[in-house]
């Protein structure tokens, strides 16, 4: 589905006390400063906690209850993860770079939210435009960490990321997923894409709770 400037999952759609949205090219930061939590991503499987807007340190993960706080990642090709449990009203943002899927940032989130009294079957999950199978081309190394996705190639092996990260959420339990099917390399129109640009561009996105009154992104 597609809302103004984002992409939305259809599945988070349906819950009327969250706010989200993947971005694109056309605008790079749709979530406001004064309202919006954010890190400096380092490619790692830190899960950082808040409930004020700001930088909030090192990490690639960000997981909040606070109504009206936006949760940022940014990602020109990595994989974004946003998660929610309607029933604690707790949503996450993920950073799913190879590095950061290698470690399994995504558990890493998901651990964090039971940590707060999360239940497993109850976490929804979304994945956005990340790049493809398709076009991931790595080297043996990179490879050897993907053995489930690995697909040999010549003249180098590729690596499905979506679906290694969408392997990881149904490995801890999580039962309802979204993947939006967009490769950010395929699609110069749309997305940003390192590899494809070796620029700084990238696409904001971003979930958050609900607050009263608050505007749907792209309005």
């Amino acid at each position: 589905m597609v809302s103004g400037i984002v992409l939305i999952s259809a599945l988070l759609a349906q819950e009327s006390w969250l706010e989200h949205g993947f971005g694109t090219r056309h605008d790079a930061a749709w979530t406001p400063d004064a309202s919006t939590a954010r890190l400096k991503q380092t490619h790692s499987a830190i899960t950082v906690s808040t409930a004020v807007a700001g930088h909030c340190g090192e990490g690639d993960a960000l997981v909040s209850t606070q109504p009206g706080l936006w949760l940022e990642i940014r990602t020109a090709d990595c994989v974004p993860v946003l998660l929610a449990d309607p029933a604690r009203r707790l949503v996450a943002a993920v950073h799913a770079g190879w590095r950061g899927t290698a470690e399994q940032i995504v558990v890493e989130a998901i651990t964090r939210m039971l940590d707060q009294g999360s239940r497993r079957e109850e976490i929804l999950a979304a994945i956005g435009p990340a790049i493809g199978a398709c076009c991931f081309e790595v080297g043996e190394e990179v490879a050897a960490r993907f053995p489930s996705e690995r697909i040999d190639r010549i003249p180098r092996p590729h690596i499905a990321l979506i679906a290694a990260n969408r392997r990881q959420l149904a490995s801890a339990g999580i039962q309802r997923i979204d993947t939006l099917d967009h490769c950010t390399h395929c699609d110069g129109t749309l997305f940003h894409s390192f590899r494809r640009d070796k620029s700084d561009g990238r696409m904001v996105s971003a979930i958050r709770v609900r607050s009263t009154g608050a505007a749907s992104p792209g309005n």
